[in-house]
């Protein structure tokens, strides 16, 4: 079976996108979901270096911007670029939110918030399971 992904962008066929992401990311990226708070891979992550899409590989997020929010998740006040990500609105579960989704694979990141810190108020809260980290050194 080798169908055309219509929810993500790369790879080209659900069986490679099957075989590039866990049942976790499969289920958060593509499906939409949510992983639970505080028992994810980089809710308190602290080491330096970038966060990259876990199907394109596209640099998203760099620790500089990653702050503690206390909500469980990784949190950051900006992507590195505002080309890497698009935002969309969500109405799911009976809340008006901003989804965030990566631009190059279409894959579900979280949602953005206005109750990050100054100067910006941005709370870019996203799902472990959506990023691969590349430390700095």
């Amino acid at each position: 079976m080798n169908e055309k992904v219509l929810k993500c962008g790369l790879p080209e066929s659900e069986e490679e996108l099957r075989k590039l992401l866990t049942p976790e990311q499969y289920r958060i990226m593509v499906e939409n979901g949510t992983e639970a708070p505080f028992r994810n891979s980089f809710w308190n992550h602290t080491e330096p270096g970038v966060y990259v899409d876990a199907i394109s590989g596209v640099p998203l997020f760099s620790s500089d911007d990653k702050f503690d929010s206390e909500c469980g998740w990784p949190s950051f006040t900006k992507p590195i670029s505002p080309d890497v990500v698009v935002e969309k609105p969500d109405f799911s579960h009976g809340m008006i939110r901003i989804e965030i989704r990566a631009k190059d694979s279409n894959g579900h990141l979280g949602h953005v918030f206005d109750d990050g810190p100054a100067p910006l108020g941005t709370r870019y809260c996203i799902n472990s399971a959506a990023l691969r980290f590349v430390p700095k050194k």
